[in-house]
């Protein structure tokens, strides 16, 4: 589910890549359009029923940090950042099969740093990667604003996609950026899409430390069973 989570997210990305020059002319234009467009993939991935069961995490960094909060088992989290690189990259392939050469045109939505270098692209993914782990985790285990965590997921990274991007292409995620620089061959800069992500979620994670962390979904207001260390319930006694 985590794999297929990821790849459908990277297929949509390579999609929109492809469609979205040919709509809108301005640069701003189109990361707007964009960053809606994956804002909104990724709230139908949390509330489809594969994300309600796997939580919909995504990202090895932000699996990585969950299990610091010790919310997620040790080899559910080895088999989680597995599957959701194996699905990443093979969701990008797949997209080069079904769009054809307009992908690899926009070269996988390969994530590149911008203008200004490396380093503002390695401080730009700390900022967004370190926001959204404290956004989310504060949304998340509060009683009155838990569901709406997938909202508020999905609002950043439209955010980030429309504000970010011209920065370091907004990834905030180790296994997406593997996955688009794989067929493409675009490796520029891989090491800070590793780095960045990781050391920022840990951040975020150990900073909220002293807070509860209920569960590590991002939706939780469902029937599936939860396969993590929850303790959702306790949510319902909090103000």
């Amino acid at each position: 589910m985590e794999a297929a989570a990821l790849g459908t997210f990277t297929m949509s990305a390579c999609g929109f890549g492809v469609l979205l020059p040919l709509l809108f002319k301005g640069d701003f234009a189109r990361r707007l359009a964009g960053g809606i467009a994956m804002g909104l993939t990724a709230v139908a991935i949390i509330y489809s029923p594969w994300g309600k069961r796997s939580g919909a995490q995504m990202n090895p960094a932000l699996t990585f940090a969950y299990f610091t909060l010790g919310r997620i088992a040790a080899w559910d989290a080895v088999f989680y950042i597995a599957a959701q690189i194996a699905g990443g990259t093979a969701g990008a392939v797949l997209a080069g099969r079904v769009f054809g050469p307009a992908v690899a045109e926009v070269h996988y939505v390969a994530t590149t740093p911008g203008p200004e270098g490396p380093w503002i692209a390695l401080a730009a993914e700390f900022a967004i990667a370190f926001l959204l782990v404290s956004v989310v985790l504060r949304v998340a285990n509060s009683r009155r604003w838990s569901k709406f965590t997938p909202w508020v997921a999905g609002c950043l990274i439209a955010t980030f996609i429309t504000f970010e991007s011209p920065l370091s292409g907004m990834s905030m995620n180790p296994a997406r950026s593997f996955a688009s620089a794989l067929p493409s061959g675009i490796w520029t800069a891989f090491w800070l899409y590793v780095a960045a992500p990781t050391f920022a979620m840990l951040a975020a994670a150990r900073l909220y430390r002293s807070g509860p962390v209920f569960c590590i979904k991002y939706h939780h207001h469902n029937n599936q069973r939860c396969i993590f260390r929850c303790n959702y319930g306790a949510l319902q006694n909090e103000r």
